[in-house]
């Protein structure tokens, strides 16, 4: 009888293209505080299912898991320097739902170097600030999605993306 011989290569290539299909096939986010599963940003503003809430916008962010959310609550923070992106590059998290009248309350870890939070639309921008400690806040009182982004790190994935119900 034959016997086959596999060399360690062969295995863990096997493994890893295991592991992307069963990925790929997951759909869902097995958070409860998600709305959309996956990378992708097809989980619409409104939750009518219609379109897109970002249109691509945290496509290469790799923390993005779905839109958390917060609504309901007078404050929320999200980590400034949180784990992604091959690093300590990505907002935590990087998509919340909130609304109208919340504000945010962006916290530095102190990890992954100078960061900022400067609004897509130029509404607001915080100053560049490396290391833990720091704040900044921003109160959403108009509905609509705010996509933001921190400068140094924006090609890495350093977006995120604030969802202001009505």
């Amino acid at each position: 009888m034959a016997r086959t011989q596999f060399s360690r290569r062969t295995v863990v290539g096997a493994a890893a293209a295991l592991a992307a299909g069963l990925a790929g096939c997951s759909g869902g986010s097995t958070s409860g505080t998600s709305e959309a599963g996956g990378s992708s940003d097809d989980a619409d503003a409104d939750g009518s299912g219609s379109a897109p809430a970002f249109e691509g916008y945290l496509s290469n962010a790799s923390n993005y898991d779905g839109i958390v959310d917060e609504t309901g609550n007078s404050e929320v923070a999200i980590a400034v320097g949180a784990e992604a992106n091959g690093g300590n590059w990505g907002y935590g998290p990087a998509a919340v739902r909130v609304s109208t009248g919340t504000t945010v309350v962006w916290e530095w870890s102190g990890r992954g170097g100078p960061h900022d939070v400067v609004a897509e639309d130029g509404s607001f921008s915080s100053e560049q600030m490396n290391g833990s400690g720091h704040t900044y806040t921003q109160t959403f009182e108009e509905s609509g999605v705010v996509k933001y982004y921190c400068t140094p790190h924006r090609t890495l994935g350093m977006k995120g993306v604030v969802v202001v119900d009505g």
